[in-house]
């Protein structure tokens, strides 16, 4: 098989396609035949080499969509349309960068769905960590809403998520920098309004019901100055690469006496995932993703999705 190897952290040049033997099966795991992956930031961080607990050689990759070819499993059967995210693929054990991956069937979900496999593969980590992030922030339709890094994946898969329900929502994003271009790309998506995050401090005096941050403990106090009273700020994202917040007083910072939440996709259940694609048949969530590259060009999808051009989510398909 095809297959993406690393084997020292680095720039994208890193990522290697290299002729691999299919994995073996196992007892208590599933071979799954890869039809595609989403590139996550994680990914990223890992290959710059940030990810401590990881040992290289490794194939990367924390999601995929594809076919049950052989399992252990009793509750799954060969053909079938499975799912999997997280559970330490792609970091303690080689993930989905190949055309198989050999997974533990615990974390092995089988959906029905219609989508195109370039749409299903888009959905599972981004789409589920959004989702998570929206049940967290109980979003009602009188809610201004602020997502924080608005270009980003989940981002843009909240927005989609929210906006399905509820149309009329006033959703506003943030983008670093001033850029026509992708103010204009992004007001054609469906956000309302976008704000210029210019050294993790918002260009605006609104405040917002809700706040999905996404930049993280580099941004969040500036959130806390931009939530309304009795708001929510679900924390999920550490796209501004700082990972702790130090000096974090909850009487002060959180002063109008505001609600601080966060959604981990590292607990994923089962019946959540079925919720998730339960509510994208439902109101008819577009997840369709925004670049798709072939697994001979992981290097390009990883430099695109790194550049400032790059926004949304970008998958990879066999």
């Amino acid at each position: 098989m095809k297959a993406i190897v690393i084997y020292q952290a680095g720039d994208a040049h890193q990522l290697q396609v290299e002729e691999r033997p299919i994995p073996t099966l196992k007892e208590g795991w599933t071979l799954v035949k890869v039809k595609g992956f989403g590139i996550n930031r994680s990914e990223i961080f890992t290959r710059q080499g940030h990810s401590p607990s990881v040992v290289f050689p490794r194939i990367l990759g924390i999601e995929c969509v594809g076919v049950v070819e052989a399992t252990t499993s009793p509750t799954l059967s060969v053909g079938q349309t499975v799912v999997s995210l997280m559970g330490e693929m792609g970091r303690a054990f080689d993930g989905s960068y190949a055309e198989y991956t050999l997974l533990p069937n615990a974390q092995v979900y089988p959906i029905t769905t219609s989508l195109s496999w370039d749409d299903l593969a888009a959905v599972p980590e981004t789409y589920y960590t959004a989702f998570g992030s929206m049940q967290n922030l109980q979003i009602k339709p009188t809610d201004t809403v602020l997502v924080r890094a608005a270009a980003s994946g989940v981002g843009i898969a909240f927005l989609r998520l929210v906006k399905a329900q509820y149309p009329a929502l006033r959703v506003v994003g943030s983008i670093r920098g001033d850029n026509a271009e992708k103010t204009a790309t992004l007001l054609r998506l469906g956000y309302d309004a976008i704000i210029t995050d210019t050294d993790n401090t918002l260009a605006t005096e609104e405040r917002f019901d809700k706040i999905l941050e996404l930049v993280g403990p580099a941004s969040i106090k500036d959130s806390f100055a931009h939530i309304k009273e009795y708001g929510i700020i679900c924390s999920t994202g550490l796209l501004g690469g700082k990972w702790y917040l130090e000096d974090f007083d909850p009487t002060r910072d959180l002063l109008h006496n505001a609600y601080l939440t966060t959604f981990y996709s590292g607990s994923v259940n089962a019946e959540k995932i079925r919720a998730l694609f339960a509510y994208i048949e439902q109101y008819h969530v577009p997840v369709a993703p925004e670049k798709v590259f072939a697994l001979e060009d992981i290097v390009a999808a990883h430099q695109y999705v790194e550049s400032s051009a790059g926004y949304g989510k970008v998958v990879v398909l066999n």
